[in-house]
C-alpha cells in the first residue's frame, strides 16, 4: 500500500484568541510507488502537511486517508499502533539517542513488537545492511559522521517495513557530497524497495532526485510538475 488521498484538508491552530490557518482546503493524490519532493516557503505549511500524513497531528477539518485507513478519525493508542506499522519517519537532525549504539537506535521501534531477540536482530541487520552500515553497529552516534548518522535514522525508519516514508529536510543537515549519498539511497528505497516517500525539501538539487514536485504556498498547492529525476 502506501499510497495517500487526502480531500478539503485544513489545520488552523489557535494562538490565544487568534486562529492562525495552515493549510486552507488542500487536496491531493499521492499514489503508491511515488516519490513526492514538497516546496514551499518556510511558513507554507509543508511540514504540517508531512505531520498529517504520517499522523502525528490531526486535521482540523477534511480527509487523509493513508494505505485504505481515514487516519483523521483516529486517536490515541490506536492511531500510534498504526503509525507504528505503516509509517517510517526521516527527520533533518537525524533524532539518534546519544547513548544507544547504531544498533539499538534502529532496534528501538521492534521493542514495541512481539517479536523475538532473533526476530529483531534479523530485521536490524537486514536494514543497517541496506543503508550500507553493518561495520557500524556497535558505534554511538558521536563515533559517526552526520551522513552515517542520518543512514542510522534511514535504517530505524525502515526497520518495520513501512509502505511510506516521510522525510521533513533529510539532507538539510549534511555536507553537499553526504546530502547525494543519502538522496540516492532514498531513490533506491523507492526503485527497488517500492517505498512510497513524501519528501520535504528546500534544495531544489534533492527535490529534482524525485519524481514528482508539488509546491505548497500560504496553505495553498500550486502546480505538480513532474521532474525528470525518475529517469535518471
Amino acid at each position: 500500500m502506501g499510497a495517500v488521498h487526502i480531500r478539503n484538508l485544513r489545520k488552523v491552530y489557535r494562538r490565544e484568541a487568534q486562529q492562525v490557518p495552515v493549510l486552507d482546503g488542500l487536496s491531493i493524490d499521492i499514489a503508491e510507488g511515488d516519490f513526492v519532493a514538497l516546496m514551499g516557503p518556510s511558513g507554507s505549511g509543508k511540514t504540517t502537511l508531512l505531520n498529517l500524513i504520517g499522523g502525528i497531528d490531526q486535521p482540523t477539518s477534511g480527509e487523509v486517508v493513508v494505505s485504505g485507513t481515514d487516519i483523521g478519525r483516529m486517536k490515541g493508542g490506536k492511531l500510534a499502533k498504526w503509525r507504528s506499522r505503516n509509517i517510517g519517519f526521516i527527520f533533518q537532525l537525524y533524532n539518534l539517542i546519544p547513548v544507544l549504539t547504531a544498533f539499538e537506535n534502529v532496534e528501538l521501534p521492534l521493542l514495541l513488537t512481539k517479536l523475538s531477540k532473533k526476530e529483531r536482530r534479523e530485521h536490524v541487520m537486514a536494514s543497517l545492511g541496506v543503508v550500507g552500515l553493518t561495520d557500524r553497529i556497535d558505534h554511538y552516534p558521536r563515533q559517526l559522521s552526520g551522513g552515517q548518522e542520518q543512514r542510522v535514522a534511514i535504517a530505524r525508519a525502515i526497520v518495520s517495513d513501512p509502505a511510506l516514508l516521510l522525510a521533513d529536510e533529510p539532507t538539510g543537515d549534511l555536507d553537499a557530497k553526504s546530502a547525494q549519498e543519502i538522496l540516492t539511497l532514498l531513490q533506491r528505497l523507492n526503485k527497488e524497495f517500492k517505498k512510497t516517500i513524501v519528501m520535504v525539501t528546500h534544495d531544489p538539487h534533492a527535490a529534482e532526485r524525485a519524481s514528482r514536485l508539488v509546491h505548497l504556498d500560504k496553505g495553498v498547492l500550486e502546480a505538480t510538475p513532474a521532474t525528470a529525476a525518475a529517469a535518471r
